[in-house]
């Protein structure tokens, strides 16, 4: 791999790509101008890597999508970043990709870098089989990467981010009874969630009582501020928005 056309990195700023078409299986489709419509309108999530022979697993985060109009977004793991995505015959090229800059826990810099390295390695072969798509560099190196569905409001176990509850609080909207129950993060809750027009009204939480590590019931006040009232939601890909009537937002992701 060309390492010298890869000082950008340190800044994890991408590289111009171009995606070059490889010779197509059965089964398969390459990207070009009459197979783009394979490719855009898709949240790709990366599965792995794989560089010099070591594959690498990717984090739940990293992913790729190509809107039909070609505007590019992204993440490496960590951070995001964006392009413009230009179709012409069998290649298509993503150009003024660039990223953010934040270091987050849990997300190891050097894959982000190996991610973003094949990524700019030039003219990427391209492989669509049913649900999965593969980028290969002229060396051989790759990225793997899964169609992935948008999650449903309703029936999904949808783990609260922020505020910080360490992963143990979580709401699951059941259609069937019209009910929001989950974890606040140390107790159980349950309350009458009624859906319409982008806003959830919340009934009034019947909760457990048992006390917990303050960080936790600082947690559960802020999410408890939700019900007896109307809230605003938005789903991103897999990713959950509430926003209380006074503007307390709470973040939330799809359970895998």
């Amino acid at each position: 791999m060309d390492t010298k056309r890869l000082t950008a990195l340190a800044a994890l700023t991408l590289l111009p790509l171009a995606v070059a078409c490889g010779s197509q299986d059965a089964g398969s489709d390459t990207v070009g101008a009459g197979a783009a419509a394979s490719v855009t309108g898709v949240h790709w999530a990366v599965d792995d890597v794989t560089v010099d022979g070591k594959k690498s697993a990717a984090p739940t985060s990293a992913y790729l999508r190509i809107a039909d109009g070609g505007k590019v977004k992204g993440n490496l793991g960590c951070n995001h970043f964006g392009a413009d995505a230009a179709f012409a015959d069998s290649h298509v090229t993503f150009d003024g990709m660039q990223s953010t800059e934040m270091a987050c826990e849990g997300v190891p810099a050097d894959f982000e870098q190996t991610l973003a390295r094949t990524l700019a390695d030039g003219d990427l072969t391209t492989e669509v089989d049913g649900d999965k798509l593969i980028l290969t560099t002229a060396n051989g190196d790759r990225v793997a990467l899964s169609k992935q569905e948008a999650a449903p409001l309703k029936g999904t176990k949808w783990t609260v981010t922020s505020p910080d509850a360490d992963g143990k609080a979580h709401l699951t909207f059941d259609e069937k009874t019209g009910e929001v129950s989950g974890s606040l993060g140390c107790n159980k809750v349950k309350a009458t969630a009624t859906i319409r027009d982008g806003s959830i009204t919340l009934g009034t939480a019947s909760t457990t009582r048992m006390m917990c590590d303050t960080s936790l019931m600082k947690t559960e006040k802020t999410l408890l501020g939700l019900f007896d009232g109307t809230v605003k939601y938005g789903i991103d890909h897999r990713n959950l928005t509430l926003t209380s009537e006074n503007g307390e937002q709470v973040n939330a992701a799809a359970a895998e």
